[in-house]
């Protein structure tokens, strides 16, 4: 007695999968993946996206708002210096190791090489430039200048408000917490002893005040 076969049985493995079977869980996959696409674009706000070409962002910087046009790929660091001039954060590294780029950022330091502009809108941005009042230099420039702080000076501005933020959250420091409060930043000239006693000494000055 004769009896048809299927052919699609012909080609099934013995797990009982055949290649018209893949197809289909591969289209039903597929088809499930671009919905899960288009609901996070919905509840994401996806289709806002701005750029890649440059948008304007408000930044406020030493108390002040500055406009700037950028494109979202750039870097506070990047803004910093190519877009308003601002050249006391310094691009060693950038990578967030070295905390030449350090700037305070809500009170913090931050490494701006690690910070896109875009996302820093909002946020109280404080530089080396905005640091010192007029004439009279901020008690922690005037420390790092009595104890020879500095060599090339390549890292002092990132020294400088890595300290700042530091001792301002601890304003009477040890030697040995000032020592592991600026891990964070390097030295390549090594002059690690000047920057402590620097630190120490502008604690002192600024009294605890967000100076």
């Amino acid at each position: 007695m004769s009896s048809k076969r299927d052919p699609e049985s012909q080609t099934r493995p013995k797990g009982g999968f055949s290649r018209r079977s893949l197809l289909k869980t591969i289209g039903v996959g597929s088809g499930a993946v671009g919905l899960l696409e288009q609901d996070i674009q919905a509840q994401t706000g996806a289709a806002n996206v701005a750029g890649p070409g440059e948008v304007p962002v408000t930044l406020t910087i030493n108390n002040k708002p500055v406009k700037v046009n950028v494109e979202p790929r750039v870097t506070l660091l990047d803004t910093l210096r190519d877009k308003l001039d601002m050249t006391g954060a310094k691009r060693v590294c950038d990578r967030g190791t070295c905390g030449a780029c350090t700037v305070i950022i809500d009170g913090k330091a931050m490494y701006s090489c690690t910070v896109l502009a875009i996302d820093a809108q909002g946020r109280k941005i404080e530089t080396i430039e905005g640091l010192s009042s007029g004439s009279r230099p901020h008690p922690m420039v005037k420390a790092f200048v009595d104890n020879d702080a500095q060599q090339c000076g390549y890292c002092t501005p990132g020294f400088v408000m890595a300290a700042v933020s530091f001792v301002r959250r601890n304003p009477k420091p040890t030697e040995q917490q000032v020592n592991e409060g600026l891990g964070g930043n390097l030295c390549r000239c090594g002059t690690y002893m000047g920057i402590r006693k620097a630190v120490l000494q502008a604690a002192k000055e600024m009294g605890g005040r967000n100076a």
